[in-house]
């Protein structure tokens, strides 16, 4: 789901290499590592059944197993992106794997949640060290122009329809063997990566100096996991549980505590300044609610068919195909429609599809079935997606000082992750409050409950895009 924005790598960037003449497996390098921590994002949902059963993780409580990874990941981007400035990009991406790979086998072999819940935030913690390298790498591995756009396009494609794959690939790991094989098809991808990108890819230019902001990491990370296990308190519970209550307010200082930081430290994490744009600020936005909606459908649709409809893990995982199809096909469309439409409205178009899918999601009964009820919305919400996530990155990039461009990128691939694990809380509240009031179907009740609440936020985003300003030369991003 995530389509990553082009950053400014000036600085980085003034003798390109051809990946040492083999510019090919440097790339396969990048675009695998890319691939395979977007995929880690979702590739569990269809497992999420046989994990729950085996480790005796609770319906709501399921969801930690994505929300560990996913905010590890978003808490800690822009700290991984800071060291990888500081020891060389190549190096964070290769150390970033390695641990990555280490922590998949730990969670591969966990006989108990606590030690699964471990693994996936220490993979979620590698991640944010590889990720920010990818884009860089391919900045100083390809030459300016037809080579360099060329991987872009590339890597623009297999990120903007990874996490939907990893729905697909996880059916098919979970039904070949077991829920396991979704952490241990890391290890060989990961050990071929730690292997290759030394020698085909070149090592970066290093900018030491200044401090990293290990408080703002902390208290950033902490207070995201704390709101959202607090709002997964409530879904197991009662709004007025104690526990939940004062979890709340612990998130809330540490949340606090966090922007003060930001405004005093020498090199903050956020950027505070970034927001003082009004386009920019309205389309980190709608990065937070777009993500927010589309977790819980991945969530709340994979829980349906497996659970509800009593499909396997194979089935599940290919149910999802007219999802992954459409949001393919609609990244790689995007740039084109970006040139002729401008930005502003293939965002909104897309947005619109995005809304028509959740709403209808939200209409699902128990007699309706695949075809009847979740085909159609998985169809419309690929378009949508597809179209929506791109054209955003011009809103985030326009007037963006180069100095601070990655810092600007940084925190928009921040935004979908926190935005992601917050939304998906919220809806898993939703659904544990009305599932427990059902008299009737108590599932499809909760499902619909929280597909409707997917829909308030898509139609949120939708009212942040008609929103934003039409720039006046629209610069097209690819």
């Amino acid at each position: 789901m995530s389509t990553p924005a082009v950053r400014d790598f000036s600085t980085t960037t003034r003798t390109p290499s051809p990946s040492r003449g083999r510019p090919f497996i440097a790339l396969v390098a990048i675009v695998g590592t890319q691939l395979m921590l977007l995929l880690d994002a979702t590739v569990v949902n269809v497992a999420l059944p046989g994990i729950g059963t085996h480790l005796g993780f609770s319906p709501t409580g399921m969801s930690w197993v994505l929300n560990v990874y996913t905010l590890a990941f978003g808490g800690l981007l822009l700290l991984g992106s800071r060291i990888g400035d500081l020891i060389g990009r190549r190096r964070a991406l290769v150390w970033g794997v390695g641990a990555f790979t280490v922590a998949s086998v730990a969670g591969g072999v966990a006989n108990d949640s606590t030690t699964l819940l471990i693994a996936r935030g220490l993979q979620g913690a590698a991640a944010a060290l590889a990720a920010p390298s990818t884009l860089a790498l391919i900045a100083t591995s390809f030459s300016e122009g037809t080579e360099r756009n060329r991987a872009l396009s590339v890597f623009s494609a297999i990120s903007g329809a990874g996490s939907a794959i990893g729905l697909t690939v996880g059916g098919m790991l979970t039904d070949w063997g077991s829920w396991r094989w979704v952490f241990f098809v890391n290890v060989p991808v990961g050990i071929a990566i730690v292997l290759l990108a030394p020698r085909y890819i070149k090592e970066t230019e290093r900018h030491p100096g200044g401090r990293f902001d290990i408080a703002g990491a902390l208290t950033g990370t902490l207070g995201m996991a704390s709101l959202v296990y607090a709002f997964i308190r409530v879904g197991e519970s009662h709004w007025t549980d104690p526990r939940a209550l004062t979890t709340f307010a612990v998130a809330a200082a540490l949340l606090v505590s966090f922007l003060i930081n930001e405004t005093r430290v020498e090199r903050p994490l956020v950027v505070l300044r970034l927001f003082l744009n009004r386009n920019r600020a309205l389309a980190y936005g709608i990065m937070l609610l777009v993500p927010a909606g589309m977790f819980g459908v991945f969530y709340f649709s994979t829980q349906y068919l497996q659970t509800y409809l009593h499909y396997s893990p194979l089935r599940t995982g290919f149910a999802f195909l007219p999802l992954a199809g459409p949001l393919f096909a609609a990244a790689r469309i995007a740039p084109r429609a970006l040139a002729r439409y401008g930005a502003k409205r293939v965002a909104a178009t897309g947005g619109l599809l995005n809304v028509g899918g959740t709403v209808w999601l939200a209409t699902l009964t128990a007699s309706d079935g695949y075809a009847g009820g979740i085909l159609g919305p998985l169809i419309l919400i690929g378009v949508g997606v597809g179209f929506t996530m791109m054209p955003l990155n011009t809103f985030i990039l326009s007037g963006v000082e180069p100095k601070e461009a990655g810092s600007a990128s940084g925190l928009l691939q921040t935004m979908q992750q926190v935005g992601g694990s917050l939304g998906l809380s919220i809806l898993v509240t939703v659904f544990g409050t009305v599932s427990r009031h059902s008299h009737k179907e108590p599932f499809i009740d909760g499902a619909t409950a929280a597909f409707t609440a997917a829909a308030v936020f898509t139609g949120l985003s939708v009212a942040l895009v008609l929103a934003l300003r039409s720039p006046k030369a629209p610069v097209l991003r690819r």
